[in-house]
């Protein structure tokens, strides 16, 4: 495995025999939970890092031009750590809530997120699940007016 495809699979989470979206995201709900203890500047300065090794992993990979492999996941861990950009405060419930809403977004595929999907190319790939993770912030973001989490 050279280094391009170890930084897109997660460093191997990629290749997990069953479900390697759902572990690329909740190996990036764990990276983005403890940055995000550390304050907001951190967690922002680890989605711009996760999103840039990304786009250069995938671009060195022989697979980027076809469609998105299952095992990158490094789109996933990027977009999943966008949403906890709008928690005030590290919870589990708040966790789950930006757990749910990234995978809800990430396989439904609404709007932007499709748009971004049919690129197959590093852009897109990344794209999308950057653009999940913006819409599943908006709606945390959003669901500060009713209640704190």
């Amino acid at each position: 495995m050279n280094f391009a495809a170890l930084l897109a699979s997660g460093f191997g989470v990629g290749y997990a025999p069953r479900a390697p979206g759902t572990f690329g995201s909740l190996l990036g709900l764990a990276l983005g939970a403890a940055l995000l203890a550390l304050g907001y500047l951190p967690l922002l300065f680890g989605i711009v890092v996760v999103s840039g090794l990304g786009v250069y992993a995938i671009a060195h990979l022989p697979e980027h031009a076809a469609a998105d492999p299952g095992w990158i996941v490094i789109d996933e861990i990027a977009g999943q750590m966008i949403p906890l950009l709008a928690l005030t405060q590290l919870s589990i419930g708040g966790l789950l809530l930006c757990f749910i809403l990234f995978r809800i977004f990430d396989i439904w595929k609404p709007g932007p997120v499709a748009w971004a999907d049919k690129r197959h190319d590093q852009f897109g790939v990344m794209g999308d699940d950057v653009i999940a993770g913006a819409l599943a912030w908006f709606i945390v973001l959003a669901l500060h007016l009713v209640s704190p989490l």
